[in-house]
């Protein structure tokens, strides 16, 4: 599961190579907002460059239906296979992420940037076998709405709502601009986790332990989520019953069941970054 996608500029090759060899679960190399419209032709070779070593990543690629986004996939087309995906930026047009999936032959993952965007969410969800997923790029959002943060409200929900019912992971939240407030990061990004967003797209590595932080579950519920499933697979992976009243008086059926499984599956990367450290230590 991915908790963090760093994003690093096109045009920095040097943030690049530190980038992929850092902490983030994700690498996405950006040829779109970080990149200025001189520096295109030469964040593409870069990008290019590393996927020719056999890196592995991400990439956000210009609007395809502008002429950098064209070049883009005329190039990435091209690209060995340690290209891990595509962030398509301003998705509206369901035909459109067809195409860019078609011809890339990667997982695609449509950014929605606009009030269009969001009310064709779930039909960009569902463009595509290759589709990954699906998130907001809420200051462009913004910015098409002519509206303050408050707007957002019923987006995000949208988007969580399209992504699950595609059979999509949780949506990963946009990107916390704030880069010194990790408080506020922090709490941000564990609030979204209890709206239904999963993850973070970052722009700086102090955000990375942050956000992969504020990803796992409570301890608590963990412990409940271990217990609970270790009575259901006890019994037979049945419960003995559809539904029963556990230790401390809480109903439990199919729904609380499929709750500590996912509360499990969170709890996975932390585990493993705890036992990371733990090797290091040794």
């Amino acid at each position: 599961m991915i908790r963090s996608w760093l994003y690093v500029p096109g045009d920095r090759p040097d943030r690049m190579g530190k980038a992929l060899s850092g902490p983030a679960d994700a690498v996405v190399l950006d040829l779109e907002d970080a990149v200025a419209a001189a520096a295109k032709d030469e964040a593409r070779r870069n990008v290019l460059a590393v996927l020719d070593s056999g890196r592995t990543a991400y990439v956000r690629i210009n609007d395809p239906a502008a002429p950098a986004g064209r070049a883009d996939l005329l190039a990435l087309a091209a690209a060995p296979g340690s290209l891990a995906g595509v962030r398509v930026p301003k998705c509206e047009d369901p035909g459109e992420l067809r195409r860019v999936a078609d011809l890339l032959g990667v997982p695609v993952f449509p950014l929605v940037e606009s009030a269009l965007g969001v009310e064709n969410a779930l039909a960009l969800a569902t463009a595509h076998p290759l589709v990954g997923g699906i998130s907001l790029g809420e200051a462009d959002l913004l910015a098409d709405l002519r509206a303050a943060r408050q707007a957002l409200a019923w987006p995000r929900s949208r988007i969580v709502v399209a992504a699950r019912a595609a059979g999509l992971p949780s949506p990963a939240q946009s990107v916390w601009t704030a880069v010194r407030d990790l408080d506020g990061l922090r709490a941000d990004t564990g609030a979204g986790r209890a709206a239904g967003f999963f993850g973070r797209s970052v722009i700086h590595p102090a955000q990375i332990p942050v956000v992969h932080e504020a990803c796992a579950p409570d301890p608590e519920e963990t412990a409940w989520a271990r217990e609970l499933l270790g009575r259901f697979t006890g019994a037979g992976g049945t419960g003995g019953e559809a539904a029963w009243i556990d230790a401390s008086g809480r109903f439990v059926d199919k729904a609380v069941v499929e709750r500590a499984r996912w509360l499990l599956c969170l709890a996975e990367p932390a585990d493993r970054d705890t036992r990371d450290k733990e090797s290091d230590i040794r």
